[in-house]
């Protein structure tokens, strides 16, 4: 169990952010353990061509047999909303001694050994220079070849309403309301937060430690089954979460997706902005009352359930395979009757159900 003795100057500190490059990398567990991770597997058979085309010798052994991962590849952020290029850039810098303790730790020997790839350069300074540049054109080349076109426009809508949700939850429940919600291994009591995993191998880490001013990262992450932590002496500490409403990747699900353009729709799990209630069915999305559907129409009905979680106007024209102008022009309806309420971070904008919008989905009067 990990346990975080958090002040009251801590909470303010505390902050939230997601990172590209940790999705990106942390990602690539989903490639090995499909049955964890299914609504990730119609994106993965999709670029799987342009896949076989990267450094997979490489890629294909960043994920230990035990789900751990070099730390060094997974830089905390340093502000709520980094770029891939920024975070990979810093990764490129990482000492070749820290590279060299990542690499031994995520793969202690045993039943976990050093891959060969891995294993060839780890004593010499040089070679794990050339390693750590090697390993950012490999990730880089699959974030650009695979992830960026497609995948990380949708992935980032689901991060941005995660992030949306917890400072509105932050606002109306404070930390002990925030904290609860984040995950079932996650518990706050007096001040303190703990973390309970598991996997023996963390639980054997566990420890407590006092905040005291180093700062909180909550990241939301696609790629986690429950939270974990990272505690480096001199870094923030740092806790991921799954994020809420990743099984919303599954909407939609793309056969193939070129390198410049959208997914096709699979299997009649796209459903049009223009499709009734009853579509709903088919992504999972509870169907409209027939009274909001008579009220609204079947369009902005759909729209209106589709928003349970805050999402853009991208977010939304991707799951329904439409323009954004198409959704953009039901949005501004809802919105000007009331039923949303828009958000902007950054140069997005977010939407999400207002309280009237909540009831008419509900089917209360």
């Amino acid at each position: 169990m990990f346990e975080f003795r958090l002040g009251v100057d801590d909470l303010a500190a505390t902050w939230f952010a997601y990172s590209p490059l940790q999705e990106t990398v942390l990602g690539l567990r989903a490639r090995r353990w499909t049955s964890y991770y299914p609504e990730q597997q119609p994106w993965i058979a999709g670029w799987q061509d342009r896949y076989a085309t990267l450094d997979t010798e490489l890629l294909d052994v960043l994920i230990a047999p035990n789900a751990f991962v070099p730390d060094f590849l997974t830089p905390r952020p340093t502000m709520p909303r980094p770029d891939f290029d920024s975070e990979v850039a810093r990764m490129a810098c990482t000492p070749p001694e820290v590279v060299r303790a990542d690499l031994l730790a995520a793969y202690p020997g045993g039943g976990n050994p050093l891959p060969p790839v891995l294993a060839a350069p780890i004593d010499d300074p040089a070679a794990l220079t050339a390693l750590t540049a090697r390993l950012a054109e490999a990730l880089s080349a699959y974030w650009r070849r695979c992830l960026a076109p497609v995948w990380w426009p949708r992935a980032r809508s689901v991060l941005e309403a995660d992030l949306a949700y917890r400072a509105r939850l932050l606002s109306e429940r404070g930390a002990e309301g925030l904290f609860a919600d984040l995950d079932a291994r996650i518990s706050w009591r007096d001040g303190v937060l703990r973390l309970i995993d598991d996997n023996p191998a963390v639980r054997a880490l566990g420890t407590t430690v006092d905040v005291a001013g180093r700062g909180l990262v909550l990241i939301p992450t696609l790629a986690g089954l429950g939270a974990q932590t990272d505690i480096t002496q001199d870094d923030p500490l740092l806790i991921t979460y799954p994020a809420r409403g990743r099984a919303t990747m599954a909407e939609g699900l793309p056969r193939t997706a070129g390198p410049d353009g959208p997914p096709a729709v699979a299997g009649g799990m796209g459903v049009g902005v223009t499709a009734g209630a009853g579509a709903a069915v088919a992504t999972g999305v509870r169907a409209a009352p027939a009274g909001l559907v008579g009220l609204i129409g079947p369009a902005r009905a759909r729209l209106l359930m589709l928003l349970a979680a805050p999402a853009s106007t991208t977010e939304l024209a991707h799951r329904l395979g439409v323009t954004p102008g198409a959704v953009s022009r039901h949005l501004g309806a809802l919105a000007a009757a009331g039923l949303l309420e828009r958000t902007r971070h950054g140069r997005r904008v977010l939407y999400r159900r207002s309280g009237l919008g909540e009831a008419l989905a509900a089917g209360r009067p």
